[in-house]
């Protein structure tokens, strides 16, 4: 084993690589206020973004799933990896050599297995370009050629060739290091009679790269014709590479998706080369499978589902094409974006079209045309004969039950009135009934899928009560109650801004805290040095309170207070002492009420030295309390 990574060297890889940065690869972020961004959380399903990235403090919190932590943590859960492969990882981007416990630097024979497959196949595209240009590679140079692909684009999209040899690739990387255990788990070897061979022969080669641009896999095309596979041949489901989970050109298109609010889906790894070179820098494709759930959740976080966000897909005419936009319709509703089709005339893909009409035509291919729904009901009706009252009914039957799944009512009623149109009904009203009825059918029996209504971001953005986190005893969090808000906001400052509440902050006992979970955070400032350690390094404090944290729970509550927004205007010492104040007030008003319900209890059973003690307990509580209340955090 490599041993343990030099603490050092850890928090340096923390420092060094910007949270925000490494968040952005995989969602869009926006100004959430405060310093904070906000997207849509990758961790789980949500409509509106309660996802919360805070630079200065190098934490991210979802207020929806409760995911919390730092860059590392981040990158672990996203791409699950271990603490190890995902210090490395940061490392390797930042430029930073890691010292190990137990003798050695960073060799590569001890490192994780994501990260050696994700190497291998960075060495493995780095072959396949040099291929290109060999003798034996003037087949899928005039293949490119033919499709309208010069050498300056090939070398744009990394498009290689595998030699037709038996075992050329893996002879290459058993050079570089790799075993064979290893080039077999990544899909680039498989198994032959007498040892591993390439998977990939004599073909051209599109590198599959993840949303943070690392080559998980690659896309094969046939070339010659005594080539019994497939036209196309893609990486086998490995470790790194699930085809559910990648879409071709994502790397490139990202930022434009993000920026422009709209990506276009394509079929074909040509096509999102001759829409990209068209000027259409949002083209995307799926890798050998339909387009699907995971598909769209990767497509959900980067358009951030805004009202002006679309997705354009474009299909063949024929009827393949028509049932790939019908079970791309069927997944709709999982979008808050608007969906279009776009279909080239006389049927052709957007690498034929850029070929026989130039590049003009493919950008106008893409300008939204035809409403997705409007597509898929025609498609529909289309089926029936509409010129019988039979034809028409059935044709109602199966449209309406299209329609029924569409979760905004204003907008099922709308499309419930031209359906009426597409099929020759003239009673409206009956097509939007016989619809809304289904739709109820469907919720009584609890066929939904997910409401396009507003999302619940944690309690503290509506205002009502919320449960203590798991694990922690007590009573709910009840974010109406003035003390668990002032509780609340008193642990935020002492996490976000220490400065403003130290030293009187760490005099502050957990017992003053009324709600288990915040008392629980307490403690583990305290264990982590107290406020006043955070004054001089903020980022390197948060992590020590993380570190002392006894779970996931708590610890997720710490994320959660470090990057939330204040409610206050001014963040100030004047606001810092209005939270000191209220929480001390309040914990010595609870012990005056303590000292004098216990001895309402004793009544006269007390004794005379104990009445005394706790009369003047009371006497010295309440000038306190008095004192607070007059001169503010003066008194403290």
């Amino acid at each position: 084993m490599a041993g343990r990574i030099n603490d050092d060297d850890v928090k340096a890889v923390r420092d060094a690589v910007p949270i925000d940065a490494v968040v952005s690869e995989y969602l869009q972020l926006r100004n959430a206020g405060g310093g904070n961004l906000k997207g849509l959380c990758p961790f789980h399903d949500e409509k509106s973004p309660s996802f919360q990235v805070s630079p200065s403090k190098g934490l991210f919190h979802c207020f929806g799933c409760q995911e919390g932590g730092d860059t590392i943590a981040f990158v672990m859960k996203i791409d699950h990896l271990t603490f190890s492969e995902t210090v490395e990882r940061l490392a390797a981007k930042a430029g930073i050599t890691l010292r190990y416990e137990e003798g050695g630097y960073n060799p590569s024979h001890q490192r994780g297995e994501r990260i050696r497959l994700v190497e291998a196949h960075k060495a493995a595209a780095q072959f396949y370009t040099e291929q290109l240009d060999s003798p034996e590679a003037e087949i899928g140079r005039k293949f490119l050629a033919g499709r309208g692909f010069d050498q300056a684009a090939a070398a744009h999209f990394g498009v290689g060739y595998s030699p037709v040899g038996w075992d050329h690739l893996t002879r290459y990387l058993r050079g570089q290091g790799f075993s064979d255990k290893e080039l077999i788990a990544s899909g680039l070897s498989q198994d032959g009679r007498r040892g591993p061979i390439d998977r990939f022969r004599g073909r051209l080669m599109w590198p599959i790269s993840d949303t943070s641009g690392e080559i998980v896999g690659f896309g094969a095309r046939k070339l010659r014709d005594d080539d019994n596979g497939p036209k196309y041949l893609n990486t086998p489901e490995t470790s790194i590479y699930k085809k559910s989970q990648v879409l071709y050109g994502i790397d490139l298109a990202k930022k434009d998706i993000a920026k422009a609010s709209r990506a276009v889906v394509v079929e074909g790894y040509t096509d999102v080369m001759a829409c990209h070179l068209a000027g259409i820098t949002t083209a995307i494709a799926t890798c050998g499978t339909a387009f699907g759930n995971d598909h769209i959740k990767i497509l959900r976080r980067l358009l951030m589902d805004n009202g002006s966000a679309r997705v354009i897909f474009t299909f063949d005419g024929d009827a393949a094409g028509q049932k790939a936009a019908l079970r791309a319709f069927e997944d709709d509703q999982k979008f808050a974006a608007e969906t279009y089709i776009a279909i080239a005339p006389d049927n052709m893909d957007p690498c034929d079209l850029r070929l026989a009409k130039g590049d003009d035509a493919v950008r106008d291919l893409v300008e939204p045309r035809t409403p997705l729904f409007e597509f898929a009901l025609r498609q529909i009706v289309a089926r029936y004969d509409l010129e019988t009252p039979a034809g028409r009914a059935a044709a109602l039957d199966e449209a309406a039950q299209v329609v029924a799944k569409i979760k905004t009512s204003s907008v099922q009623r709308e499309v419930a009135v031209q359906l009426a149109g597409f099929i020759g009904i003239l009673d409206q009203e009956f097509v939007v009934r016989r619809v809304a009825r289904l739709a109820q059918w469907a919720r009584n029996r609890g066929d939904r899928g997910p409401d396009r209504g507003p999302s619940r971001n944690g309690a503290e953005r509506s205002g009502t009560t919320s449960a203590a986190p798991a694990g922690i005893s007590g009573p709910a969090l009840n974010l109406r109650s003035p003390a668990h808000r002032t509780e609340r906001e008193l642990l935020k400052l002492a996490l976000q801004k220490p400065a403003l509440v130290s030293p009187a902050f760490d005099a502050y006992g957990a017992d003053e805290f009324t709600a288990p979970p915040y008392a629980a955070v307490r403690q583990c400032i305290a264990e982590a040095g107290g406020a006043e350690q955070g004054m001089a390094e903020t980022r390197e404090y948060l992590v020590n309170v993380l570190g002392a944290a006894p779970d996931d729970t708590v610890r997720n509550l710490v994320t959660e207070l470090a990057v939330e927004v204040f409610h206050g205007k001014s963040i100030d010492e004047t606001y810092a002492g209005m939270q000191l104040v209220q929480v001390r007030v309040r914990a010595v008003d609870r012990r005056i009420d303590d000292v004098q319900g216990s001895l309402a209890r004793l009544g006269s059973n007390v004794a005379p030295e104990h009445l005394a003690a706790a009369q003047n307990e009371v006497w010295v509580l309440q000038q306190y309390a008095q004192s607070l209340r007059s001169k503010g955090a003066d008194a403290l």
